[in-house]
């Protein structure tokens, strides 16, 4: 493989963890965000899911974020009759986000940014004293 690759490679990856923390970002802006009336439902939790993808330019496979999807399940509910989105027995859903769950996919994320970035880096350095050699 040579250095150009490893630096699209190490690309590929930055974007994905980028936009899977976008996605994180987003869940924990709304994990307090009920349903805009009485009994409808709140934000519901997005997930990544991620692909490889052969990039034949390269000859290799690259990571891609294949699919932006939404978290199944129900919504936990609190009693609350005074909230405006209360249903007519005083219940209202809550947005299916678990903030500690949100913040171990951040940390898992901005691992592996790191971790392309620090391939990246490493990548330019060489390179970098390869064209120095050569002069």
């Amino acid at each position: 493989m040579d250095l150009d690759s490893a630096l699209r490679i190490s690309a590929a990856g930055m974007q994905a963890q980028a936009t899977r923390l976008r996605v994180v970002a987003e869940n924990l802006a709304n994990r307090d965000s009920t349903g805009p009336s009485p009994g409808a439902d709140p934000y519901r939790r997005k997930t990544v899911t991620f692909a490889n993808r052969l990039d034949r330019s390269l000859g290799a496979e690259t990571v891609q974020v294949r699919r932006i999807g939404t978290a199944s399940g129900a919504f936990p509910q609190v009693h609350d009759p005074s909230h405006p989105a209360a249903d007519a027995q005083g219940y209202v859903k809550r947005p299916n986000v678990d903030s500690l769950v949100e913040t171990m996919d951040m940390r898992e994320a901005q691992r592996s940014y790191s971790a392309n970035l620090a391939v990246l880096e490493t990548t330019r350095g060489m390179l970098t004293r390869t064209i120095e050699a050569l002069r």
